[in-house]
């Protein structure tokens, strides 16, 4: 592990940037900033789109180390390079930490939950971001209804996995998202809560995990997870409320940052020219930042 960039995960102001949108919801993110189908014929020429468009994003100077703390790649994109560097080291060199996301989807409901597709790869997953500079990882499950056998199977499975990611000498973000629509949502949130609290209170000491939770209902609902001394860090999904909204949300939640992917990208578009992509790309880190640090 990294120490200087476990520090600064652990102790310094700023967001995290999700740019982990893997192939399923590619042809959707490059919509949203422009690009159609019609712009490509085969996946390759699509993930060369993806890799441009978040390319642009990370080397614009609005994507800054004094109010990005990192970054959170697809394994495509961790296996291209920006300006002749491996993308983990051209954000290390930035001054941005990187992270892989790890999951493989979500499988069907059950019990109220979509688990994680098993991740058969894993093992060699980890060697390969441990050769490209990886300082942690994400993986992402979503609950749905406040079932309580299906909460627990999405935390046990989130744990089992970060014990492996643990292992590797990799940092996890544990993310079981909790639906936004869910009618029940702030029961779900509670649920969730002990039970992340049951799994942290069985780490040993060196075992450090971080969490990204969609922003609850009732503010401060995740305090004692983010005052736990095996949290790095727990950061926020936008899960689909807009930017203003998220941030609003966002502000009443002492200790608690953003690590937002739409809600950061909305407003830009390839047809932008270089200045207005990069002020809309500040506007958006401007007002991300000042909701992860500035609470009310």
């Amino acid at each position: 592990m990294n120490q200087q960039q476990f520090n600064k995960m652990k102790n310094e102001d700023g967001f995290i940037a999700a740019l982990d949108q893997s192939g399923g919801s590619t042809p959707k993110a490059l919509a949203a900033y422009g690009v159609y189908e019609d712009a490509y014929s085969n996946e390759d020429e699509m993930f060369k789109l993806v890799h441009d468009m978040r390319t642009r994003i990370i080397t614009s100077p609005a994507f800054n180390k004094d109010q990005i703390l990192g970054a959170i790649l697809f394994e495509q994109t961790m296996d291209r390079e920006i300006e002749g560097k491996y993308t983990a080291d051209y954000l290390a060199d930035k001054g941005v930490v990187p992270f892989l996301k790890v999951d493989k989807g979500l499988a069907d409901q059950h019990h109220g939950v979509q688990l994680m597709k098993p991740i058969d790869n894993l093992d060699d997953t980890l060697r390969r971001a441990n050769e490209r500079h990886i300082f942690g990882t994400k993986m992402r499950s979503v609950i749905h209804e406040p079932n309580e056998k299906g909460i627990k199977a999405v935390v046990d499975q989130q744990f089992e996995v970060a014990k492996r990611i643990l292992a590797a000498g990799l940092v996890p973000i544990i993310e079981p998202e909790v639906d936004i629509n869910s009618s029940e949502k702030e029961q779900c949130e509670a649920m969730l809560k002990e039970e992340i609290l049951t799994h942290l209170n069985e780490l040993s000491s060196d075992q450090n995990v971080m969490l990204k939770l969609t922003i609850p209902t009732k503010p401060n609902l995740y305090k004692e997870l983010i005052e736990h001394d095996n949290v790095v860090r727990v950061v926020a999904l936008s899960g689909g409320y807009s930017r203003d909204e998220a941030n609003e949300m966002l502000k009443t939640n002492d200790g608690l940052i953003a690590s937002f992917s739409r809600a950061l990208v909305t407003d830009l578009n390839a047809s932008q020219s270089d200045d207005e992509f990069n002020q809309k790309l500040q506007n958006a880190v401007d007002s991300i930042h000042d909701a992860s640090v500035n609470k009310n």
